[in-house]
């Protein structure tokens, strides 16, 4: 009888300890959601702050890109047809056509400078694809990014480049899926800073080497070459058609 129970006693806390572990393993992979900076206040995006909303149609001050493309790391041309304004949003897709990848990329015609920069928007999810909301000026190479990797989308990556040098990747852990929902999405680009936030809530800070030159407002959605995997993953065709979907762009001047 002692033995008998010494055994179920034993048998008791080995299935307890799976019981936890399975607990604990479970835990990792849910979403995490990253921290807030403690000492800058939240902002979400005012009306009179929107210079894009779709559900009013095609905005004032925007183009389509039709062309060839970037070269590598891109590995799609850029066609105006897989950027369509209707049923209350913008919507940028990665499709195939005659053996090869298209995507898209919708801007601004002007350049703006310091100021608040808002989004809200829903990311693709896949591997290999890029989908984001940023500002780029080209001559010297300036940018501001709020990046998507589609192989975790529950996760952003911001960046920024300063006359061609960058290296400056953040990625931030959501709690959620960009994929699934709509989030407002943001950065506040000043003269000695750059703060990221997302649905209000600031959560990243560049103090250094920050950038200075004007730049239109993008988004675009593409797929990565393969010797790019390591960065967003080894893209995978079988998830065509993808899109990324907006519902508005934000803008207010610093000055």
């Amino acid at each position: 009888m002692i033995r008998f129970c010494k055994h179920n006693f034993t048998l008791f806390r080995f299935l307890l300890l799976i019981l936890i572990l399975a607990f604990a393993l479970s835990s990792c992979f849910k979403p995490v959601q990253g921290e807030a900076l403690p000492d800058v206040d939240g902002r979400l995006t005012l009306d009179e702050e929107k210079i894009a909303v779709f559900e009013n149609g095609d905005p004032h001050g925007f183009w389509a890109r039709n062309d060839r493309g970037n070269g590598h790391p891109f590995n799609c041309s850029f066609s105006r047809e897989n950027a369509v304004v209707a049923n209350g949003k913008l919507t940028i897709s990665l499709t195939e056509k005659d053996g090869h990848y298209v995507g898209a990329e919708y801007r601004t015609w002007e350049s703006t400078g310091y100021g608040f920069y808002s989004v809200k928007m829903k990311a693709a999810r896949c591997p290999g694809v890029i989908s984001s909301f940023f500002t780029y000026t080209g001559r010297p190479w300036d940018e501001i990014d709020i990046e998507f990797l589609g192989d975790d989308t529950t996760k952003v990556q911001f960046n920024y480049y300063t006359k061609g040098k960058g290296n400056h990747e953040y990625v931030y852990y959501l709690g959620f899926d960009a994929s699934e929902e709509f989030h407002e999405y943001a950065f506040d680009w000043q003269e000695d800073s750059i703060t990221w936030y997302v649905d209000g809530k600031p959560v990243y800070r560049a103090t250094k080497d920050i950038p200075s030159t004007p730049g239109q407002i993008m988004m675009n959605i593409w797929n990565v070459a393969d010797s790019s995997a390591d960065w967003a993953g080894r893209f995978d065709e079988s998830y065509l058609p993808l899109r990324a979907e907006y519902q508005w762009i934000g803008y207010q001047s610093a000055e």
